[in-house]
């Protein structure tokens, strides 16, 4: 074979191979951009896949199961039983607002729709806003009705609306959960009622309640309102706190029996949003008061910082078979740090790109992690992703590509 033919082959062997693996040879995980993943505060694996904070003494809370977010950050400061399976009660009715929320986004309805009463939302159990079937009742009444009273009534008739059935609605409702990272909770009914089948945990109400704030920001004032009229019958909120701290604004409490008096109270002091989760305490001064032991225990020890800015550049990084030889790489949100007070002095940051970057690349796919490590301990980690989608290249891009994979 003389040496054109060789040549000829060689060239044609490479060509076959771009066009053949035109597809990433490593497919970049995807990840959730601009947000972090939480550690609890139990001894961490070697390699770990969340956020932990290393803080002074947390306090012990008098209930079952609890946990502190900052929101700002998505970062867990200190838990007790996070991952205890627990009864929600009317903690519920966040999923069941999120849903209502989303569907008024989605333009399916308004707050102006009118929703009709059935037979079985007039008659539900617990406590209520006095709907009735005869009386016209609006989609926007019934946010207020479920949120500040936690009418169950209302929460059945939004349901109803939204999912045809309860039935129905439940099984959006654990969709969503699903969708959301929920992944000890299942939901059986849009109230809270009991039901064997009906459950959730500390870690994952945090995760519907910073949902609720983060995607819907417009309905969350509903959260501070104090009391609502409907019916001629004047109903406080049952969240105290919105009385004794004026940094708190929110969200959400829940009772039964077998729940014991659960809180989800949310507050906000400076660049600081912290959520805390209480289930599973004796009585409702209890709830308020183990509430405000973790949201003051955060505020007083914690600092939370921006270190890095929404679409600035963070990294250029190899990339093959693309258009350019580099990607441009960085955060689609603002990217928060939350430390022990003292501790931003004193930390470093270590980028772990990953290896090979082969486009196509989708902008929410992750192309490294940029660790947070103080005294030799990572204490959260960050998806770096590329800041544009970034697409194939064109045949001979994808032949360089390949060339370029092959060199040592």
């Amino acid at each position: 074979m003389n040496r054109f033919s060789v040549s000829s082959v060689f060239i044609a062997t490479l060509i076959s191979l771009a066009l053949l693996n035109a597809a990433p040879l490593a497919q970049a995980a995807d990840a959730p951009v601009g947000t972090v993943a939480p550690l609890s505060t139990t001894p961490a694996p070697a390699a770990p896949s969340a956020n932990a904070i290393l803080a002074p003494q947390a306090p012990v809370l008098a209930a079952k199961s609890w946990l502190l977010l900052n929101v700002t950050s998505n970062q867990i400061l200190t838990v007790g039983n996070p991952d205890m399976r627990v009864e929600p009660a009317s903690l519920t009715k966040l999923m069941t607002a999120y849903l209502s929320f989303k569907a008024i986004r989605q333009k399916s309805l308004s707050l102006n729709t009118v929703v009709s009463v059935s037979p079985r939302a007039w008659k539900a159990e617990g406590s209520r806003m006095f709907i009735e079937p005869n009386r016209p009742v609006t989609v926007d009444e019934l946010l207020h009705g479920m949120i500040i009273q936690s009418g169950n009534d209302a929460s059945i008739a939004l349901a109803e609306r939204i999912g045809t059935s309860e039935e129905q609605f439940a099984q959006m409702m654990n969709q969503q959960a699903a969708a959301l990272g929920m992944t000890n909770t299942h939901f059986m009914n849009a109230t809270g009622l009991p039901d064997p089948q009906h459950y959730s945990t500390a870690r994952d109400l945090a995760k519907i309640a910073r949902a609720i704030q983060h995607d819907f920001p417009e309905f969350y004032p509903l959260y501070s309102e104090k009391q609502y009229r409907y019916n001629n019958i004047n109903q406080p909120n049952r969240n105290q706190l919105l009385w004794k701290d004026p940094s708190v604004d929110g969200m959400k409490t829940g009772h039964t029996d077998s729940a014991g008096f659960c809180l989800i109270a949310s507050a906000k002091r400076g660049d600081q949003r912290l959520l805390s989760v209480v289930v599973g305490t004796e009585s409702e001064s209890a709830r308020s008061a183990e509430s405000e032991k973790l949201l003051n225990y955060g505020f007083q020890y914690f600092d939370t910082q921006r270190i890095h800015t929404a679409g600035a550049l963070f990294s250029k990084l190899p990339v093959y078979k693309a258009h350019s030889d580099l990607l441009e790489a960085g955060f689609h949100e603002d990217v928060w740090l939350t430390l022990p007070k003292g501790d931003f002095a004193r930390y470093k940051e270590v980028f772990r790109p990953n290896a090979p970057l082969v486009a196509p690349i989708a902008a929410n796919a992750s192309v490294g992690t940029l660790d947070i490590v103080v005294d030799g301990k990572v204490v959260a980690q960050f998806a770096v992703t590329p800041l544009s989608d970034v697409p194939v290249g064109n045949m001979l891009q994808r032949l360089w590509g390949s060339l370029r994979l092959m060199m040592p």
